[in-house]
């Protein structure tokens, strides 16, 4: 009986040997094996054989791409202007030795690397600049940190700039500085608008001016033309030129009595000789 218990102790621990010696390594997926604490080999996909009791796999590497979130942070631009900025990173493991034994936490290490890198590269920028240029800062940051993560064996893929955002106290500052703008165009508009307006009016006086001046004109060519024709016409007969002035004398003091301030008009008794007075005859 001790005998079989033996023998089946024996049976497991082959067993357990067995199953330590064999490494069965996932797609995706790469083993690190340290031999007597050293490191030794890596095992890829699928099934591998490792000495038993010697060998170890402390470290199991995914080599699958890994999304790093970028947590947000306060960079201040070159125009000492605060703003929030955060990014995320897609990086791959192509040495997952180096990874393992080249820096204590790769993420972490990343992580510090590109946020340090995000604020040299805006701070260096104006606020408008930064604002308006995610695709010039995210070139920038992909050539600062590419040759430092490699020297862990980590390939950064692409790194995206997620928000770039002014800070609270300047999101407000630029929504006053913005109202400030719009209150001045409407102030100059309006300005301009008035200034035309006046332009235009004094064009039309102006206008007005030359064109009563050319009627003037024309009546007076007009009124000498009928004192000539009329003159050529009665000649020196005295009578007809009576009546015209007369008929004009007449009407004048009709006008002048259908005025409101007027309250007696009184005819002079010997028209003809008030108007031979008119004549300085």
């Amino acid at each position: 009986m001790e005998g079989l218990s033996v023998v089946v102790a024996l049976v497991i621990l082959v067993i357990i040997t067995i199953g330590m010696g064999v490494r069965i390594v996932p797609q995706g997926s790469k083993h690190i094996v340290q031999r007597l604490g050293k490191y030794h080999s890596t095992l890829n996909p699928g099934m591998n054989i490792i000495i038993p009791y010697v060998d170890q796999v402390p470290y199991k590497v995914t080599t699958k791409d890994i999304v790093l979130d970028i947590p947000s942070q306060e960079v201040i631009t070159e125009d000492n202007a605060t703003i929030i900025a955060n990014a995320v990173a897609y990086i791959n493991i192509v040495s997952p030795e180096k990874a393992v034994y080249g820096v204590e936490d790769y993420e972490i290490a990343i992580q510090n690397l590109v946020q340090t890198a995000l604020r040299s590269i805006i701070g260096e920028m104006s606020l408008d600049s930064a604002l308006s240029s995610r695709d010039l800062i995210k070139a920038k940051l992909k050539e600062a940190i590419s040759d430092d993560i490699s020297d862990w064996g980590i390939n950064l893929k692409t790194v995206e700039i997620q928000d770039i955002n002014p800070s609270a106290t300047m999101q407000k500052a630029m929504e006053e500085q913005a109202a400030a703008e719009r209150q001045r165009r409407a102030t100059v508009t309006r300005a301009e608008g008035e200034k035309q307006a006046a332009i235009l009016e004094a064009d039309g006086r102006l206008e007005a001016s030359k064109r009563d001046a050319q009627a003037q004109i024309v009546l007076a060519d007009a009124s000498r033309e009928a004192i000539e024709r009329v003159t050529r016409a009665i000649s020196d007969q005295e009578l007809p030129v009576m009546y015209l002035l007369g008929e004009r004398y007449i009407g004048a003091l009709e006008n002048l009595s259908a005025s409101d301030n007027a309250k007696n008009i009184i005819f002079p008794a010997d028209l003809p000789h008030a108007i031979k007075g008119l004549l300085n005859r």
